[in-house]
């Protein structure tokens, strides 16, 4: 029965791709290490792709389809809050966005980049997992067949 019951929450489970920018490799290696491949029960990342420049995530996004969007509001020489704001603003049905924000007072500006989650730096990896997976059950993720 206990199996049945493992079966059942296993086909739950919903399998996401992420797209990651930053222009440090640090802070793109700590986002990943933060979110881990299953970020919750019920949430698993399936692919990474990470991105260094702002023009690279524009043609991404344009291209794939992503779950969610991580943006690191510190990269350079565009931050992840304008880059936030371009997407919400001129790509049609954009994934959710989570902001890594330079400090917790910087909460108003994300929210002026409409950004879906907001995790401040330096990264917690259990808020950080938390927002991923909170922003991957609002989204039409994919769960396995």
């Amino acid at each position: 029965m206990s199996s049945a019951l493992g079966a059942a929450s296993a086909s739950d489970v919903r399998q996401i791709s992420v797209l990651l920018y930053s222009d440090d490799s640090t802070v793109r290696d700590a986002v990943r290490l933060g979110v881990g491949r299953r970020p919750a029960r019920d949430v698993e990342v399936v692919s990474w792709r990470e991105c260094a420049t702002h023009p690279a995530v524009v043609e991404a996004v344009e291209a794939t389809r992503f779950d969610v969007l991580i943006l690191d509001g510190e990269a350079t020489p565009m931050g992840g809050m304008g880059l936030c704001r371009q997407l919400k603003s001129e790509i049609y049905d954009c994934p959710p966005v989570l902001v890594l924000t330079g400090r917790v007072q910087d909460g108003w500006l994300a929210a002026w980049s409409m950004a879906d989650a907001v995790v401040p730096h330096p990264i917690d990896p259990a808020a950080l997992s938390g927002a991923v997976a909170g922003l991957a059950r609002r989204t039409g993720a994919a769960t396995p067949a």
